[in-house]
C-alpha cells in the first residue's frame, strides 16, 4: 500500500511524494515535514497554514515537537 502526499496553496503546489513503505512517525517528520513542508513554508511566508488529517503518524509526540 502506498501513501501519497502533496501540498497546495493559491498559485503554487509541491511535487507529489509517493511513500511505498508504511508511513511511520519518523518518516513523516523526517521526509514530509523536514524536507517538504519546511521548504514550502519558507517560500510562502507568514500566511502559511499547515493542515493534516488525524493519521496516527501525524499525532505522534515527535511530530508535535517538530511542529
Amino acid at each position: 500500500m502506498a501513501c501519497v502526499w502533496g501540498g497546495i496553496i493559491f498559485g503554487s503546489r509541491t511535487d507529489l511524494h509517493v511513500q511505498s513503505v508504511t508511513m511511520t512517525d519518523h518518516i513523516y517528520r523526517d521526509v514530509i515535514l523536514e524536507q517538504r513542508v519546511r521548504l514550502f513554508r519558507g517560500a510562502k511566508g507568514a500566511e502559511f497554514l499547515f493542515m493534516d488529517d488525524n493519521a496516527r503518524s501525524h499525532r505522534a509526540n515527535i511530530v508535535d515537537e517538530c511542529l
